[in-house]
C-alpha cells in the first residue's frame, strides 16, 4: 500500500475505532459476531474509506493479495493483525482474490454515522465467491463462469450448473460417475458443491446433506419458477439432478442476500442429444484449452471472430457440446449460408457484423439489474443495445434462412424503455449511483432544483471569500470545505490581530486557524441539507429505473439470447469465407468421407501450405491402420477427421472440400499418455484405462482415434495389446476407428478380418552434402509404409551421430537374423516374468567355459568357482 492509501487508512481508522482498541471494544464485538457466522470466508469490514481485514483473514489476505499487515491495540496480550484495501478498489482486489479461488464477505456500513450511541452498524450485504460474482471486474468477458452441484441419489448422478451472470440454469441426470465427470470437465465450473459426504470424490465446497433433499429442493424450485411443478420442464423424474439443483439454488439466495428474478426457468439437458466427448477426448482435442493449459493454438481461438462477449461465450458452449439432431444442425448450415452469400450492400455477415459492434454485454447487464448491482453505465449499455436492434434487422434484410427469421422475431424493440432510458440518463455517468450525476437536467423537477442549491454554492462562497478579504483585510483568507469540519475560514496565525470578532475557531491547525461565521454556518446547513436530499432524491430515481428495467426482464433476455447466437452465426460465416470452409452434409447412411480434408489450428501456425487429406470409412473400412514415422502427420491426420466432425456437429463449415458425415453418437481419443501421480498410475496404466473406457463404451456410431496403444509396454507385451484392441474394435464394436501404430505386424489384420485397411503416412529420403535427409510429405496414402524412418528423425531431433551409427549398426544385425516365421529362425527367448529371480550367476559362468580349452588346473579352479557361485545364490 503506497503512503497516500496509508495516511488516509490511518485517519479513516482514527474517525472509526474507539480508543483503545482491543477485542472487547464494541466495534470489534461487532466484527467476531459477523466473523462467527463465516468462519471459513474472508471478511471485508468496512470502516471508513476502507475494508479491513483481521487476524488470519488479514495475513492470507496481505500474501494475496500484496498489501501491508499493520497491528493496533491487542488481543489476548498479542497486537491485532490488520490488513485494509480503499473502498474504491474493492473490485479490483476481489477480482484478485476470486481469481485464487477465494470467497470475500462484504460487510458494509448501514448506519449513519453519529446516529446510535457506539459504532455505526454494519452487516453483511453480499458474499462473493468464485461462482457467484457478477460484477463486470471479477469475470472474463469472453468466458463462462459457473457454479455447479453434484449428487449421487439411489445410484443416479445429478448435476446443476448456473451462470448466475446470464440467469442461465441447467440440469443433468446420468447412470454413471464417470459420465458426470465428463460433463463437469466440460463446463468446469468455477465453483463446484458437494454433500459433504460425497466431496471426497470431488474438488468441492461441502454442504450440508439436507441441502440436497429432494423433495425441499424440489418445493424450493417450484417457489423460484412460481409453478406448481417442474413437468413443464421435463424435469419431473429427476431426483438426483433436482436434489443438485435446489441445493444450488439455497447457495446463491444466501450469497447474494437478494431476490433473484433472473432466474426463469430450468433447462434440462440429455446425454443423446449431444456427442459424447469424456475429458481425454477434450483434453486430446484441445477445443478450447491447449494440453498445455494456454487458450492459444485451441480450435476456439481460430473459430472465434465474434464481435460480442455475449456471442464468444455461446460459441464457446456450442463447441464443447456439440448437437446430434442434424434438423438443427441443418437451419444452421442454412443460416451461416444465407449470411455469406454475396450481395451488392456486402455479405449479410458483414452488415451483420458491424451492427453487433454497437451492443453491450446485455445478457450480464440484466444480470445484475435483477440483482440490484447494476451501475450506472449498465443501464446505458441496454439504452445502447437497444438503440442498435433496427440496425440488426435491417442487417438481416435479404437473408431468408429459417432460423434468421426467427431470432430477429425474438429481438424485442422496447422503444418505450429505450426513450425512458434515454430522457433520465446524463451523457456522461459516474461509475457508481451513489456518487450522483446519473440523471441529466429536466428529468425530475426536484432533482433540478436540489441541484440548483449545491451548484449555487460555489458562486456564494467566491463572493464571500472577496467580501471576507476586504472587511479583514487580510489578502490570503480562504473559504474551503472538507468532510469532517464543513465549510470554514482559513486564516494564517500571523493575521491573528486582525480576525474580526464574529469569527468563532473551528479547528486549530499547526500554522493556520479554521474559523466559522453565523452567515457561513447558515449557508452550509442549506447546502448540506440539499446535497443530502439530492443524492436521495438520485437514489430513490435509480431504484425506480432498475424497477422499471426489471419489468422488462423477460423480453430483454430473449433479446440477448438471440443476439448471441446471431452473433455466433455471423462468426460462422466469416470464418467460412476467411479459413476455406466447405457445408457439410449429414446423412443417415453410416460412414464418414472427407475430401481434402484439412487440420483448422495447425493450418494456421504453419508458414508452409498445409497438405490436405481425404478420409474414407464405411461399412467396408470401419477401421483404418495408419503406419509411417514419428512427425509424418499421423495424429494430426486423426485429430482433424475429429475436429472436422465435431465443428459439423456444432453448425459450422467444416475445413476440407467436401465432407459427407453419417450418424456419430460419441468421439473417442487415445492418444498421449502421462504419469497419473496424484492417483497412482503410470502412463501405462493412464493408457490402458482410457483403452478400457473405449472399449466399454464405443458404438457402431462412435469415431474412434487411437495412437499407439502398446508402447508403454514390452514389444511383446505391447504387440499383443494392440492386435487384441484392433479386433475387438473391428470385430465385436465396429466402430469408425483411426488405428494408428509403429507396431507393422498390425498391418497383416486386413487379410484376417473384414472392414479393416491399411494407410500410411508417406516420407521421402534423399541424399545430399551434408549426408542423409529426411523429408516428411505428410500426404496419407493407401496400403502399410515399409519403415519407420526412426533413426533419421532421430537425427533430426540432435541424437549424436555417433549414437545414430551404433544404433544403424544394432539394426542392421538385427535385420540380418532371419524372421521368426521361417525355417531357420531361433528359438524365441520367453519374457522374463516381473517376479521372477534373477538369471543364475553360476549358469552364465557355466554357459561361458570352454572345456576343451581348459587345462587340468583351470578345470578345477573353475569348478570350485561354480560351486561357490551355487552356494552364494542359495
Amino acid at each position: 500500500m503506497d503512503g497516500h492509501y496509508k495516511t488516509r487508512r490511518q485517519t479513516a481508522f482514527a474517525m472509526t475505532a474507539a480508543a483503545p482498541f482491543s477485542e472487547h471494544t464494541p466495534l470489534m464485538q461487532q466484527y467476531f459476531g459477523i466473523k462467527s457466522q463465516h468462519p471459513d470466508t474472508l471478511v471485508l469490514f468496512r470502516m471508513g474509506d476502507f475494508y479491513e481485514l483481521f487476524f488470519d483473514d488479514a495475513r492470507k489476505a496481505a500474501r494475496l493479495l500484496n498489501i501491508t499487515l499493520t497491528t493496533r491495540g491487542e488481543s489476548a496480550g498479542a497486537p491485532i493483525v490488520m490488513a485494509g484495501v480503499p473502498h474504491h478498489a474493492l473490485e479490483q482486489y476481489l477480482a484478485r482474490l476470486i481469481k485464487a479461488g477465494e470467497s470475500a464477505v462484504i460487510a458494509e456500513q448501514v448506519g449513519e454515522v453519529g446516529a446510535e450511541k457506539g459504532p455505526v452498524k454494519r452487516e453483511v450485504t453480499r458474499i462473493v465467491t468464485p461462482g457467484t460474482a457478477t460484477d463486470e471486474a471479477l469475470l472474463d468477458a469472453r468466458a463462462q463462469s459457473l457454479l455447479a452441484a453434484v449428487c449421487e441419489l439411489d445410484g443416479a448422478h445429478g448435476l446443476a450448473w448456473l451462470e448466475l451472470s446470464s440467469g442461465r440454469f441447467s440440469v443433468l441426470q446420468t447412470a454413471s460417475a464417470a459420465e458426470a465427470a465428463a460433463e463437469l470437465y466440460r463446463l468446469r465450473p468455477s465453483e463446484l458443491l458437494a454433500p459433504e459426504h460425497q466431496a471426497g470424490t470431488h474438488s468441492a465446497r461441502t454442504r450440508p446433506l439436507w441441502h440436497f433433499d429432494a423433495s425441499s429442493a424440489y418445493r424450493l424450485l417450484c417457489e423460484q419458477f412460481a409453478t406448481q411443478d417442474l413437468r413443464g420442464f421435463g424435469a419431473q423424474h429427476l431426483p438426483a439432478a433436482i436434489a443438485a439443483a435446489g441445493a444450488l439454488l439455497q447457495y446463491v439466495q444466501e450469497t447474494q442476500k437478494s431476490q433473484l428474478p433472473h432466474l426463469r426457468s430450468l433447462r434440462v439437458e440429455n446425454t443423446s442429444e449431444a456427442l459424447i466427448l469424456d475429458a481425454a477426448t477434450r483434453r486430446n482435442l484441445e477445443i478450447d484449452r491447449s494440453l498445455s493449459g494456454s487458450h492459444e493454438h485451441t480450435l476456439l481461438s481460430v473459430i472465434d471472430s465474434c464481435v460480442s462477449a455475449m456471442g464468444a461465450r455461446a460459441l464457446l458452449r456450442w463447441l464443447n457440446r456439440p448437437l446430434r439432431d442434424q434438423a438443427q444442425l441443418n437451419a444452421r448450415y442454412d443460416a451461416v449460408a444465407s449470411l455469406a452469400d454475396a450481395q451488392p450492400q456486402g455479405s449479410g455477415d458483414e452488415r451483420l457484423r458491424r451492427a453487433l459492434r454497437e451492443i453491450a454485454d446485455l445478457e450480464r447487464i440484466l444480470a445484475r439489474v435483477a440483482l440490484r448491482s447494476a451501475r450506472p453505465r449498465d443501464l446505458a449499455g441496454i439504452a445502447v443495445t437497444l438503440a442498435a436492434l433496427p440496425a440488426v434487422r435491417e442487417a438481416l434484410r435479404g437473408c431468408e434462412a429459417p432460423l434468421l427469421t426467427e431470432l430477429a422475431a425474438r429481438l424485442g424493440e422496447d422503444e418505450t424503455l429505450l426513450r425512458h432510458l434515454q430522457s433520465a440518463l446524463a451523457e456522461e455517468l459516474p461509475l457508481l449511483a451513489r456518487d450522483g450525476g446519473v440523471f441529466r437536467s429536466g428529468f425530475d423537477a426536484t432533482l433540478d432544483q436540489l441541484r440548483q442549491l449545491s451548484e449555487n454554492a460555489d458562486g456564494f462562497l467566491v463572493d464571500l471569500e472577496t467580501r471576507e478579504r476586504a472587511r479583514s483585510g487580510i489578502e490570503t483568507l480562504k473559504v474551503g470545505y472538507n468532510r469532517v469540519h464543513g465549510y470554514y475560514i482559513e486564516v494564517g496565525k500571523t493575521h491573528a490581530a486582525k480576525i474580526p470578532a464574529d469569527y468563532t475557531r473551528r479547528q486549530t491547525l499547526t500554522h493556520y486557524e479554521r474559523y466559522i461565521t453565523e452567515e457561513l454556518k447558515q449557508f452550509e446547513d442549506q447546502v448540506l441539507s440539499a446535497r443530502d436530499r439530492a443524492l436521495a432524491r438520485e437514489k430513490a430515481l435509480y431504484e425506480a429505473l432498475l424497477d422499471r428495467v426489471a419489468a422488462d426482464l423477460p423480453l430483454l433476455q430473449a433479446t440477448a439470447q438471440a443476439l448471441a447466437e446471431l452473433d455466433v452465426l455471423a462468426c460462422f460465416a466469416e470464418r467460412s469465407r476467411a479459413l476455406r470452409l466447405c457445408r457439410p452434409q449429414l446423412t443417415r447412411e453410416p460412414g464418414i468421407e472427407i475430401r481434402a480434408g484439412r487440420h483448422p489450428v495447425v493450418e494456421q501456425t504453419l508458414q508452409q501450405p498445409f497438405v490436405p487429406n481425404d478420409v474414407q470409412l464405411d461399412e467396408d473400412r470401419r477401421l483404418l491402420i495408419i503406419t509411417g514415422p514419428n512427425m509424418g502427420g499421423k495424429s494430426t491426420y486423426m485429430r482433424q477427421t475429429a475436429l472436422i466432425v465435431l465443428l459439423a456437429h456444432s453448425g459450422c463449415f467444416v475445413p476440407a472440400e467436401s465432407a459427407r458425415i453419417g450418424a456419430i453418437d460419441r468421439i473417442f481419443t487415445r492418444i498421449g499418455a502421462a504419469d497419473d501421480l496424484a492417483s497412482g498410475q503410470s502412463t501405462f496404466m493412464v493408457e490402458m484405462s482410457e483403452t478400457a473406457n473405449i472399449l466399454h463404451n464405443a458404438t457402431a456410431q462412435s469415431l474412434v482415434l487411437m495412437d499407439e496403444i502398446g508402447r508403454g509396454t514390452s514389444t511383446y507385451d505391447g504387440l499383443s495389446l494392440a492386435r487384441a484392441v484392433a479386433e475387438y474394435l473391428a470385430r465385436e464394436l465396429k466402430a469408425y476407428c483411426l488405428f494408428a501404430t509403429h507396431y507393422f505386424e498390425l498391418t497383416s489384420l486386413p487379410e484376417t478380418l473384414p472392414g479393416i485397411a491399411n494407410v500410411h503416412l508417406d516420407a521421402a529420403e534423399y541424399q545430399d552434402e551434408s549426408g542423409e535427409r529426411l523429408v516428411f510429405l505428410h500426404n496419407v496414402r493407401q496400403g502399410p509404409a515399409n519403415r519407420s524412418f526412426g533413426l533419421q528423425v532421430a537425427a533430426l531431433a540432435g541424437v549424436p551421430q555417433a549414437v545414430i551409427r551404433a544404433a544403424r549398426a544394432h539394426l542392421q544385425e538385427l535385420e540380418a537374423r532371419p524372421a521368426p516365421h521361417s525355417d531357420k529362425a531361433a528359438p524365441v527367448t520367453p519374457q522374463l516374468s516381473l517376479f521372477a529371480p534373477p538369471p543364475s550367476a553360476a549358469l552364465r559362468m557355466l554357459d561361458a567355459l570352454a572345456p576343451d580349452e581348459l587345462s587340468p588346473r583351470a578345470a578345477l579352479d573353475a569348478l570350485y568357482a561354480l560351486k561357490k557361485a551355487r552356494e552364494q545364490e542359495r
